[in-house]
């Protein structure tokens, strides 16, 4: 059975997925060039991501949407397991935002362009004023009403358990006083994990934990950060 998957995944799976991505980076690259890059840069990539998981397979189940205002500009902090986390959480988060990626993904064809022209936020951390242009970068996303996502262990695991976390949602959280939004993200390791190329079915689980808010005064930023990392490992199953 696992041999006619990987022939569908050949066959159909992936060139469907090479040209929608083409597609969708091209729609988002145009419009944003027109002025329209708060709806296009995020819609088009829902369906996309939708897409994604459509193909392979991979259902995703969201638990604690409620927790959440569309109206409200949120720093949302997530577990990084495997690059579906990104089709699972563009897919079905029902909330319009930017990510806070890595700067070299700046390089991807068509995708980094479509990042860049749709105001992802790039990461760059090697110096000062890199940090400086970051933090920028996404002032200009929060001060009109968007939220960011940021996987805060800046890259996905190898095993299935978390990483020590970076400091950098929590920050970006204290400097602009916002609510952080910790999601825990189960399955997608095992969909695809890190060392592995392709995708295999499955279903990915994504627990939306009510906000934290900035207390009285503003946030204690180690204290905060070992709070979110709590509650988003308390949703996962152990691993051996």
């Amino acid at each position: 059975m696992m041999i006619l998957y990987r022939i569908y995944q050949f066959v159909i799976m992936l060139p469907i997925m090479l040209v929608a991505t083409i597609i969708t980076a091209l729609t988002t690259i145009i419009a944003s060039a027109l002025g329209g890059g708060k709806w296009w840069g995020y819609w088009p990539e829902v369906y996309w991501s939708r897409l994604f998981c459509l193909l392979a397979f991979v259902r995703v189940k969201v638990k604690g949407r409620d927790n959440i205002n569309p109206s409200t500009s949120y720093v949302f902090v997530c577990n990084h397991q495997s690059a579906y986390d990104i089709f699972s959480i563009y897919g079905h988060l029902g909330h319009n935002f930017r990510w806070m990626m890595k700067e070299s993904l700046r390089k991807i064809p068509f995708v980094g362009y479509a990042c860049a022209a749709s105001k992802q936020v790039f990461v760059n951390n090697n110096s000062i004023a890199g940090i400086k242009q970051t933090i920028a970068g996404a002032e200009e996303n929060l001060r009109h009403g968007m939220s960011m996502v940021i996987f805060p262990e800046g890259a996905r695991t190898w095993n299935g358990r978390m990483r020590p976390f970076k400091k950098g949602a929590f920050l970006l959280a204290k400097e602009f006083n916002l609510p952080i939004v910790p999601i825990t993200i189960d399955g997608a390791f095992d969909v695809m994990p890190r060392f592995r190329k392709i995708p295999r079915p499955g279903v990915i689980r994504l627990t939306i934990h009510p906000a934290i808010f900035p207390p009285e005064g503003g946030y204690r930023r180690d204290e905060l950060m070992n709070t979110t990392y709590q509650i988003i490992e308390s949703s996962l199953p152990p691993r051996d």
